[in-house]
């Protein structure tokens, strides 16, 4: 397009976050602003950017009222957009200018958007209800700040299993995904695959958590190392417990990081941002922007601010039990206070109690309204899960570690692959053994991937539609002769990379083949 974008001295990105319905007024304007980073923008820049990303919205509901506007190419920038609530938009604006051949997937950066927008549900409840509950809007800018903040700067590779998760910032320049992670998946899980006696044991054992929470509405995810073993969610909330709890509950989480879990010790690691050191003091950059034009914020804003994504806010008791300050302690006691979650459909609040035995992790969620006496009463709740279900958890965690095959367990020698069925399950190469690729590979298959992505929306077809029929296979030879492959059907997805292969056309299609009969078989099975 012609479009010229917004000319802005940046480190590469902006992310803002606006709500349509606030600042309409000539000198009100600054009042749809809930965030934007980088913060230390001046808001004429800001309020330019948010002003363009309007007048695209506008523009394209024109020819398209009822498909929201998802990308908007400029010469230099690519402008993302998600509309995350009703009229509440979140857009990130890329520069293109640096490493433009190695240019970002659309699709990668739009589930970077959503990820960040169910994380923040899942501890906050919806935007909405926050603009709702203090209109000034002070109250929701004063933890959308730090939480996104801590977003970008919380991932961290923990092991080659978190395949999920990546370091956004490095210094002081911000990483997004690019072509090294065409053969990842953001916002899906991945499962650990079981036999038929551990599986037992595993319904057993849930069905034991479910009786000793005393609640038919209870919920629980189980995890090995960092796969899911098992849930009683839906798959969205599945999704962003499962990526929190990578992030910061697994054994791997923990141990990563400093000994102590106190953030206030970390404040000159090497992941720390020298810009936005302001976020991590107890006074949000929020409080600082805003405090001059909200004459009055709510009570709740000047208390301690939640910080969920915190590096090292979790530990382990004596009891396995994982204990956590994100929500400060019990009236002054030393006893942490534990977390409260929403359900995504419902908005019900959950207690989040973490329980952890060597490499099994367990995250059962219990409705805020079926305990009377708060922090009492749960520990009563944690007390009838270590006599009822300690032996079962045991048990567990045995016959799980017994038919484990280490980091290494789904590689296919040969193959480097990504499998995403439509259930939002997903199962891919080793992250070392993909490193293993050359660079043209790479790139190869992320234009791939771009081109499979923009046929599946010309079709109306995404991959979390179950009855999606769309079929589609591509394979394409790279410039180094590598056969780059994709593959989709009944709403399952095969990527595939195969360097050391014949040059014949045939051989390619044969290996894939091969692949699918032997490997995909099961919830994987692409036939």
């Amino acid at each position: 397009m012609g479009l010229a974008s917004v000319n802005t001295a940046s480190e590469g990105m902006q992310l803002c976050i606006f709500d349509l319905r606030r600042g309409q007024q000539e000198g009100q304007e600054l009042d749809k602003i809930l965030f934007f980073f980088p913060a230390d923008l001046p808001f004429a820049t800001q309020l330019s950017v948010i002003g363009l990303s309007e007048g695209l919205i506008t523009f394209t509901r024109i020819f398209s009222p009822d498909a929201a506007c998802e990308v908007i190419e400029a010469e230099r920038h690519s402008h993302v957009f998600y509309e995350a609530e009703s009229d509440i938009w979140m857009v990130m604006v890329v520069d293109k200018s640096k490493e433009s051949k190695a240019a970002c997937q659309v699709d990668a950066l739009r589930k970077v958007l959503k990820e960040v927008h169910s994380l923040f549900v899942l501890f906050h409840g919806t935007m909405r209800s926050m603009l709702e509950k203090e209109t000034s809007g002070g109250l929701i800018r004063s933890h959308l700040y730090p939480f996104i903040t801590d977003y970008l700067s919380a991932y961290q590779k923990q092991s080659l299993l978190c395949n999920c998760c990546w370091d956004f910032l490095i210094g002081r320049k911000l990483q997004l995904p690019s072509f090294h992670d065409c053969l990842m998946e953001r916002g899906t899980v991945q499962m650990l695959t079981v036999g038929r006696e551990a599986a037992i044991e595993v319904q057993s054992l849930v069905k034991v958590l479910e009786c000793s929470a005393g609640t038919t509405s209870c919920y629980s995810l189980v995890l090995f190392q960092d796969l899911l073993v098992s849930t009683t969610l839906s798959p969205d909330d599945t999704i962003s417990l499962f990526t929190y709890a990578v992030l910061r509950l697994t054994p791997h989480a923990l141990s990563s990081g400093a000994t102590s879990w106190s953030y206030l010790q970390r404040t000159n690691a090497g992941s720390q941002v020298p810009a936005l050191s302001t976020i991590t003091n107890s006074g949000s950059v929020s409080d600082n922007i805003y405090r001059s034009r909200d004459a009055s914020l709510d009570q709740e804003n000047n208390c301690q601010v939640k910080r969920p994504l915190h590096h090292n806010r979790w530990f382990r008791g004596n009891d396995g039990f994982l204990a956590s300050d994100i929500w400060g302690t019990d009236n002054g006691s030393q006893t942490s206070v534990t977390p409260i979650v929403y359900l995504q459909l419902t908005e019900e609040r959950m207690y989040l109690c973490a329980y952890q035995h060597k490499s099994l992790t367990i995250i059962l969620l219990v409705p805020v309204s079926s305990i009377l006496n708060g922090e009492q009463g749960l520990s009563l709740v944690k007390q009838q899960v270590l006599e009822n279900a300690s032996l079962k958890m045991l048990m567990v965690e045995e016959k799980l570690s017994k038919g484990w095959g280490g980091e290494n367990a789904y590689h296919v020698s040969g193959y480097r692959y990504l499998l995403v069925d439509d259930e939002r399950v997903s199962r891919a190469s080793p992250p070392a053994k993909v490193m293993t690729l050359a660079k043209e590979s790479l790139l190869a298959l992320s234009k791939l991937r771009e081109e499979v992505n923009l046929e599946k929306k010309r079709a109306k077809c995404s991959s979390s539609e179950v009855n999606c029929d769309k079929e589609l296979e591509i394979c394409v030879r790279a410039k180094n002769g590598a056969w780059v492959i994709a593959r989709t059907s009944r709403g399952k997805e095969l990527y595939m990379v195969l360097e050391k292969a014949s040059e014949t056309l045939l051989y390619a299609a044969d290996s894939v083949e091969k692949f699918s009969n032997r490997y995909c078989s099961g919830v994987f099975s692409l036939d």
